[in-house]
């Protein structure tokens, strides 16, 4: 019954094809938090989530593993205990790594169905793309929400036709010096940052980084239904 509203539209055959899913979402943050949870609802089988970070008191207002009971927890920890909460039979472990140029093929080594990529280290994503592509592994990548208003705004594209997005500009000049596929899907938005106040400090809302996990999950959950 834990899914049924999700079967009623996908079938019996649609939900056991997602238990045999093997996903991997890098970075817990405000888009990887509700990125990952709503991969969890969704009833995705296998789980594997990475991130090197502790909760802090700031991410309260747009993060799913940040509350005030979870404050200097690993961010892996709260989540997975969220996961197997929601749904006690996934196979979910966590990776408590930053991504390095050292370890990206060892955190693939599983080689999983699908890849999210939530985190916001322009190095590290270029490598997990890079390693990705490598390795013939789909992969979605996230792209700037901060200093934003408008989640009406966000779109799903390939890198190539990014545009406003000031992450985007940087990742497709990285991406297309690294000899790497513009082809890749990101999630983006054409909303031009609004100027933060505290300039040293990137500003955030509850609604963007979220709606953009949300379509982050939607889009390979329906890629899964899609191939099958």
């Amino acid at each position: 019954m834990r899914f049924n509203r999700l079967e009623n539209l996908i079938s019996e055959k649609g939900i056991e094809e997602l238990k045999q899913k093997f996903v991997i979402v890098f970075g817990l943050g405000g888009v990887g938090s509700f990125a990952g949870e709503a991969l969890v609802r969704s009833g995705i089988g296998r789980l594997v989530v990475v991130d090197y970070d502790v909760v802090d008191i700031s991410n309260i207002n747009r993060q799913l593993v940040a509350l005030e009971s979870t404050v200097g927890q690993l961010k892996t920890e709260v989540f997975v205990n969220r996961a197997k909460d929601i749904n006690p039979e996934i196979d979910i472990s966590a990776i408590n790594q930053k991504v390095t140029q050292e370890n990206v093929y060892d955190l693939l080594k599983d080689k999983p169905d699908f890849v999210l990529d939530c985190i916001d280290d322009v190095f590290a994503k270029v490598e997990l793309a890079k390693a990705c592509e490598g390795l013939d592994i789909p992969l979605i990548l996230a792209m700037g929400f901060a200093n934003k208003f408008h989640p009406e705004m966000i779109k799903i594209s390939k890198l190539k036709k990014t545009n406003v997005c000031p992450l985007a500009k940087v990742m497709r000049k990285k991406i297309r010096d690294a000899g790497l596929s513009m082809d890749v899907p990101v999630v983006y938005s054409e909303e031009k940052p609004t100027e933060a106040i505290n300039k040293l400090v990137l500003g955030s809302t509850a609604f963007c980084p979220s709606s953009a996990g949300l379509m982050m999950a939607s889009y390979v959950i329906n890629k899964f239904l899609e191939s099958e």
